[in-house]
This record gives C-alpha cells, structure tokens and sequence, in this order.
C-alpha cells in the first residue's frame, strides 16, 4: 500500500479491486476488478449454469445447499476471521453473523419444495369443467447486489433463497468488503464445481449498474436508500424487478410497565452493535415519563463500559464518519445533550458510544440514518405518542417494543416491516420470518416464504377435464346457457353472508 491509500477505502489498481482493514490499513486481499463487458460474460455463463442448476431439481438444489451450509459451519472461524481482518468488526460479531446466515441458508434449503413446488387448486363456478394449476418458475438469473457493513447474512439472505428457487446468481459484492464476498462464491464452487451457478463481480458503483442492465431476471439490492433509488433506476430501464432493502432509522419503545434493565441492555445492544452499522439499529429510543429516568441511566451505565477497538470496531466506510460528526455537531447545536459522549466521540476511524437526550425531533440525529453508535432518548407521556414519533419518520425497516400488557399491540401500530418484542434485532435470526422495509427503507422481503416468492414467477395453467355443460368463454354459447349460469350465480352468491 502507497501512502496515499486511505485505511478501509476501496482502490483499484492494475485492474485490482484492493481491500484493506479501516482500522490498521492492513490488505486483505486482492480481487479482480470487472467492466460492463465482464459482468455481461458472468451473467451469459450463469444462464447456462441456470438450465443445469434446474435440471436438478428441488432435491439435488437442496442436497448441494446443505452441503454449503455444513462447509459454512465448518469453517465459521476461519470466515469470521476475514469478516475482521477486511471489516474491522469484532471476531465474536462475525461468528454470530455466519451464525445467522446459516439460519438461512439451512431454512430455504429445506422449504423450497414445500413453498414453491407446483400444486393443483380448486375449481371455480365459471369454468367448472377446468382444473387449475400453480407453479413457481425460476427467473434464471438473479443479480445479487450486497453491503459491506454484514457482508456475510445479509447477501446470504438473497443467494440462498434465488439459488434453493433455481436460479444461478451473479453477486457484487460491496467494494468495501470483496474479500469476504469472493470467500462465500469460492466455497460454493467447492461444493458445485460443475457450474458457475455462483459468481462474484467486484467494483465499484458502476459495476453495480451494469449489473442491473446485464440481462438478469431479477436484482436484490441491499444498501443505502440513495443508491437503491439509483439501482431501481437501472433496473426500470428494462423493466427488471427488484427488492430494495434500504436504510432505516428504527425506534424502540420503552412502556410504563417494561422490565427496564432489560430494555437498557437491548437498546445498548441494539444501537451499538457493529459500531451502530446496522440497518435495523435501534437508533432513537422513546421511552414513557415514569421509567424514563430509570432508563437513561441504564443506557449510560451499560453503553459506558463499551470500548472502542474492542467492542466497538471502527467505522468500516471512510466518509460515514463525516455524516457521524454532522449529526452529533447538529443534535449538539439544536439543544440536545450528551449524556455519554458527544463531542469529541469522533476519533477516526473509531466513534465512541454516545448517547443524546433532549434532541429536537428536526435534528439530523432523529431525520436521517447516523449509521454509527449514537443513540436519542425521548421523553412521552404515554405509547400513544411514542408509536406517534416513531411513524413520523420516511423509513420504516424494524423496530422494538418493551412492555408487557400492551406490548404486542404496540408492535402491531409501528410503520415497519419487522418488530421485535422485548427484544432487538431478533427478527434477523429466524429463517421463517420475511425480512424488508416500508417507505425510504424499501419493498419486498427476503428471507421466509414471501423470500422464495421473490425469487419465482408465479405461473398459473388450466387445463381442461371434461365438456363444458355450460359454456361460458366461447363464442357457441347459446342465450339461454348464460341465463343458466346466471341463475347459477345467483343462488350461490346472491345471499348475503
């Protein structure tokens, strides 16, 4: 590395995609760099690796998906180790995030059949003398797009779910974290060496369009909302659907009745994990007037202990710190009052744990994504007006409620795609749940059933099994047939229920 290379920024060189740790500055690997007319060429070879990936069915897919997520399991010491040398995090966070992933990958192995498999449906008035018939057919090629900040579960996600419906998937992984993204498609080929029903192309942002532009099926995006917006922009040039898995700004809700030391330790937890890098963070806690107290000094007394280089890993992207100092500057500016940290928490490329109360709801620091380990606390009279504050946000990816009578309630009134009750970040571990947002944090869902569903086309078949008695959808039918069907109709659907 010269003297110029910023530590953690992406550079290429020599047609070398150069990663190195944010942190130390420390390389953690090379990988080649592709242009439109390589991404192109990757996207060719997946759709004939496509029809082969196939041609195996739903139990040769699953047999060789399994075979992946044991090799993951295998070796999660030596993947999670990567995950720190190139992305800073602690080595306990990437065990905990392979360990997720998996989770995934095990649970769409295993469902696909079961969710996606063809299956007869029930006849209806109208063309009694039909059967019907529901299957899911592959898009062929799926464009895979990932983030760097949980680089391992979050593609994990879409390429389990894309390849156990059929697809080959071509993966960008983000410039940021390429090492640990060629790491998953170099196991994968170990376990299917036959096609490249697996690849990775690596660069940066023009990589990503040229990957929505390619040809392929379909395009899972997960990033920020600014580039989700321009992703989506690609894509509609030829109408190729996508799911956005965008930013957030989630919210926890402390209620009167909430065991308090546990919400403190989710909230701690929930905010400051990844270095508060996470797109289901809990970023702004609203919690009732009676525990309110009781609370925040909770929060400190946990979040203080944090260090920063231990449990609090760098900042993985570069100019993500600049938006970090913006927003403390800006809640520190409005009013807001640092109870841990503030000012001087900046200390590149580490953020100290800070923790704000009294910040204005038009500051930066409750509008828009941090990103870092920040969190607010505000003071309600009641949940009523939490849930208010909450939703009155353009994001909507997750959330958190604590409380006991009225919690699950609660949950339910959140604008957000997930909640997680007396609990943060849950959500993510369970393979069955769907995973997506609402608003500015995006549509579509990975992971569960409604996951498969992404990454299939629904295809419906009739299939005639006797004359039609009374015909309806030709030009032969005499009058006196249709005022028989509508006679028909009539005593089936004309009562009211």
């Amino acid at each position: 590395m010269t003297a110029t290379h910023v530590p953690g920024l992406p550079v290429i060189e020599d047609n070398q995609l150069i990663s190195t740790n944010p942190a130390t500055g420390e390389e953690a690997g090379r990988v080649p760099a592709a242009d439109e007319q390589a991404v192109r060429a990757a996207v060719e070879r997946a759709k004939e690796a496509a029809a082969w990936w196939q041609g195996l069915g739903w139990d040769g897919r699953r047999t060789r998906l399994l075979r992946w997520r044991s090799l993951l399991v295998e070796r999660i010491d030596e993947l999670a180790e990567l995950t720190r040398l190139e992305s800073g995090k602690p080595v306990n966070d990437g065990l905990i995030e392979v360990t997720a992933a998996v989770e995934h990958l095990d649970w769409a192995a295993r469902h696909a059949k079961k969710v996606l498999g063809p299956r007869r449906m029930r006849t209806r008035l109208l063309l009694a003398e039909h059967v019907g018939h529901l299957e899911y057919q592959p898009f062929g090629v799926v464009g895979v797009i990932g983030p760097w900040n949980y680089p391992i579960v979050t593609p994990i996600g879409p390429i389990s779910g894309a390849l156990a419906a059929g697809n080959a998937v071509v993966f960008k992984p983000s410039e940021y974290t390429p090492v640990v993204g060629q790491w998953l498609v170099d196991t994968f080929a170990e376990i299917v060496p036959e096609q490249p029903v697996l690849q990775a192309v690596h660069g940066l942002g023009d990589v990503g369009g040229a990957l929505c532009r390619s040809g392929v099926g379909k395009v899972s995006f997960t990033g920020s909302t600014a580039t989700g917006k321009k992703v989506m922009a690609a894509c509609a040039e030829n109408l190729v659907p996508v799911v956005i898995e965008a930013g957030g700004k989630d919210a926890l809700i402390v209620d009167f009745d909430a065991d308090v030391r546990a919400a403190a330790e989710a909230a701690v937890w929930g905010s400051m994990t990844n270095a508060g890098q996470t797109c289901i963070g809990i970023e702004r806690v609203y919690a009732v007037a009676p525990v309110y107290d009781a609370f925040v000094a909770a929060v400190v007394e946990k979040a203080g202990k944090l260090r920063t280089g231990e449990e609090i890993g760098p900042i993985t992207m570069p100019r993500q710190l600049d938006i970090i100092r913006d927003h403390i500057e800006d809640a520190l500016a409005k009013g807001g009052r640092a109870v841990l940290g503030g000012a001087d928490a900046v200390q590149a490329p580490y953020v100290a744990p800070t923790v704000f109360v009294d910040v204005p709801e038009d500051s930066s620091e409750i509008r828009e994504e941090t990103f870092g380990p920040t969190l607010t606390i505000t003071r309600v009279a009641d949940v009523d007006e939490a849930i208010s504050k909450a939703n009155d946000s353009p994001y909507g990816l997750g959330g958190s409620v604590f409380g006991k009578k009225n919690a699950v309630r609660a949950a339910r009134r959140l604008r957000s795609g997930m909640v997680a009750v007396n609990g943060t970040l849950t959500f993510v571990g369970m393979g069955n749940l769907p995973f997506g947002g609402v608003g500015e944090s995006g549509f579509g869902r990975i992971h569960g059933e409604d996951g498969l569903r992404e990454f299939a086309r629904p295809k419906a078949i009739t299939v005639r099994r006797a004359k039609s008695l009374l015909p309806a959808m030709t030009f032969e039918r005499t009058p006196a047939q249709v005022r028989q069907i509508v006679k028909a109709l009539r005593l089936l659907y004309g009562r009211k229920p």
